[in-house]
């Protein structure tokens, strides 16, 4: 009698266990909040940078668009298993916000073009760095949170490209 006690104790802490550790890592609706604005922010950045690569005429303002194409499309598939496992569906398209700031740059040619570019980079990479920091603050399942933390770097790293690059134009 005292061992069936004993397994049976040791089955309930384990399950308790176990649903301790679930829930700790369950997504929160905050979490899911988070991604689907960074998943948005991704697109937009990925866009516009992808016109830049082709209008952008300084040759810095063209390497920066290509490197926010590459490490946006980068941070696009870390951050999907996680979409995937919440049933959130990706972004495809700019938000409207960014689609008039798409059609308005691509209107413009020349050192125009490159500034505003670089204007709005500076601005969506000072938001999306708020963004992420806030994240990585709040967020209780490790695997994300450790994505987050490593997005983050990558987001300050564009931050202070797109300020000393505004700087130089």
């Amino acid at each position: 009698m005292k061992r069936l006690t004993y397994w049976m104790c040791c089955a309930a802490l384990g399950l308790v266990a176990l649903l301790a550790t679930t829930k700790a890592n369950a997504a929160t609706d905050q979490d899911k909040q988070f991604l689907t604005t960074a998943s948005q922010a991704n697109v937009d950045e990925i866009k516009l940078s992808e016109l830049a690569e082709h209008k952008a005429t300084d040759p810095a303002v063209k390497a920066f668009a290509h490197k926010m194409v590459v490490d946006h499309e980068a941070l696009g598939r870390k951050m999907k298993p996680f979409a995937t496992s919440w049933g959130l569906t990706a972004p495809t398209t700019m938000d409207s916000d960014h689609q008039d700031e798409w059609n308005k740059l691509n209107g413009m040619s020349g050192h125009d073009f490159d500034k505003e570019y670089m204007d709005a980079m500076v601005k969506d990479h000072d938001q999306a760095y708020d963004l992420f920091s806030k994240e990585v603050d709040e967020t209780q399942d490790a695997k994300f949170k450790a994505t987050v933390e490593s997005a983050k770097s990558v987001i300050a790293a564009h931050k202070n490209m797109a300020h000393d690059l505004q700087g130089k134009l």
